[in-house]
């Protein structure tokens, strides 16, 4: 009973409290005109954006086929691949050298395209993956929950930004960090909760976690330098792209309302932990390739 109580409270109250407060600070940090930036620099824009659609879930599908995952934990890792980044892709750019402007526009973007796209990846991998799964779907009245999980806190925090930017700017710290703190533990209580069937899939679903994380920041970091964009561009195209919103995934799979099935929330939770690993590994070398390129040219 106690243990039906506990997860009743994280997918009903709290995971969907996190998201909001993730996303509402989010909202916080963008306006109007970071949509309309898109046409300032399109070709970045639209090579992430082709990225994190189409080269992305297409990448997962041929990990989870390669690694021969279980039909549910291959759903989660599809799910993980469609959902958008956010702040903390934000965060990493700034450290690591890249366009948080760009960062910022392709949070925009992404966020609103998320919306469309998610359900359909989720519906198609259900439907390759699960035999007999059109229970577990997304159906319209599912797709406009996920519509508004993902959009309406972000439209709540813009519209307190063009209210009160000064509110807004001295709100923008205090909820990255609580956004922060509520990640961790929004993860940890899926890992808790799914303590005993993570250790059993541990090795197969964070080898492919890994794998994802690193090919996701190569992908958003490679692709738009072969077509010449600029180094800090990119490095905001690969924290963008390369960094996914597991708590939104892990909203999605623990909903009562939504998925509700608690296998697909192991790989999201997984990833969430260990992607931090892989995205300080990729920051360091590409603002220390930066460095030594930037001396290189200086001593020639």
């Amino acid at each position: 009973m106690r243990c039906s109580v506990q997860q009743s409270i994280l997918t009903t109250v709290a995971l969907p409290a996190a998201l909001a407060l993730i996303m509402f600070g989010l909202g916080l940090s963008l306006t109007v005109r970071d949509f309309a930036d898109v046409a300032i620099r399109p070709k970045a824009v639209v090579i992430a954006l082709v990225a994190q659609v189409l080269i992305l879930p297409a990448i997962c599908f041929g990990l989870v086929v390669l690694f021969d995952l279980e039909p549910l934990l291959a759903v989660g890792m599809m799910l993980l691949a469609a959902s958008p980044g956010g702040t903390t892709a934000n965060l990493y750019s700034h450290l690591f050298g890249g366009d948080v402007a760009l960062n910022v526009t392709l949070t925009a973007v992404n966020s609103v395209l998320a919306a469309f796209t998610l359900p359909l990846v989720v519906n198609l991998s259900i439907g390759h993956f699960v035999e007999g799964g059109g229970e577990l779907g997304l159906q319209a009245d599912k797709v406009l929950q996920v519509f508004a999980l993902v959009l309406i806190p972000v439209v709540i925090g813009m519209l307190v930004r063009a209210w009160k930017q000064s509110f807004a700017d001295r709100a923008d710290k205090p909820v990255r960090v609580a956004s922060a703190i509520v990640l961790a533990a929004v993860i940890v209580g899926a890992i808790v909760q799914e303590r005993e069937r993570l250790l059993d899939h541990l090795a197969s679903v964070g080898l492919v976690a890994v794998l994802f994380s690193a090919i996701s920041l190569t992908v958003g970091y490679w692709l738009p330098r072969l077509f010449r964009i600029g180094r800090r561009q990119a490095i905001a195209s690969g924290m963008e792209i390369g960094i996914h919103n597991s708590t939104l995934a892990i909203t999605i799979a623990l909903s009562p309302t939504l998925l509700n099935n608690s296998a697909m929330s192991i790989p999201p939770a997984v990833y969430g932990v260990l992607m931090f690993g892989t995205t300080l590994v990729f920051g360091y070398a590409v603002r220390d390739s930066s460095r030594s390129g930037r001396v290189s040219r200086e001593t020639e």
